[in-house]
């Protein structure tokens, strides 16, 4: 040990530096910080977010030639607020995503005749099916918003998120108003 330097560092009262020669040109620097008493330790404290803390952007994401799940993951993630830095899993602090031109995504493979859509009126033998290229004829909005729906919560806090998705099949929304941020994908 050649030397040793004793002051106020940025995080305690008192910090003790020194340096080991080593052969060969191998220089460690070491520190070392004292406690003394008096002195506030760092503590770490991870803070939670409260539901009036969370400050809401508006996004609007072209979905013109995207690949819906790739769109889909991207845009439950904004909705669930993973993007946040004060994201807390037991809150809604996600934001609000316009999805238009919902009729122009894409679908890899031959997923347009295999994949099918099911839901179900509650009736004995009441199940319907429908494939995905007859849903984007009929309504190419339901292809964006069950794909998101799908990648969040299946609880009352993944339905309150559900509903700050909006998806339009055209390239205009009403939501001007909230002077939305375009967001890259």
């Amino acid at each position: 040990m050649t030397g040793i330097e004793i002051g106020p560092g940025p995080d305690f009262d008192q910090t003790a530096c020194f340096s080991l020669d080593r052969p060969a040109g191998f220089g460690y620097i070491c520190q070392i910080k004292f406690l003394c008493e008096g002195v506030k330790t760092l503590k770490k404290y991870t803070k939670s977010a409260k539901p009036g803390e969370v400050e809401r952007k508006w996004y609007v994401v072209d979905a013109e030639g995207m690949v819906l799940g790739r769109l889909a993951t991207e845009v439950a993630a904004r909705l669930r607020g993973k993007r946040n830095p004060m994201f807390t899993p037991h809150v809604d602090c996600g934001d609000f995503v316009i999805v238009i031109n919902a009729d122009k995504v894409r679908l890899t493979g031959d997923k347009w005749n295999q994949k099918t859509y099911y839901r179900h009126s509650g009736y004995m033998g009441g199940l319907k099916s429908i494939t995905a290229r007859k849903l984007k004829e009929k309504r190419p909005e339901d292809l964006v918003y069950n794909a998101v729906l799908g990648m969040l919560p299946k609880t009352p806090l993944g339905q309150s998120m559900g509903k700050k998705l909006k998806v339009y099949a055209g390239d205009r929304h009403p939501h001007q108003a909230q002077q939305p941020e375009p967001l890259e994908i």
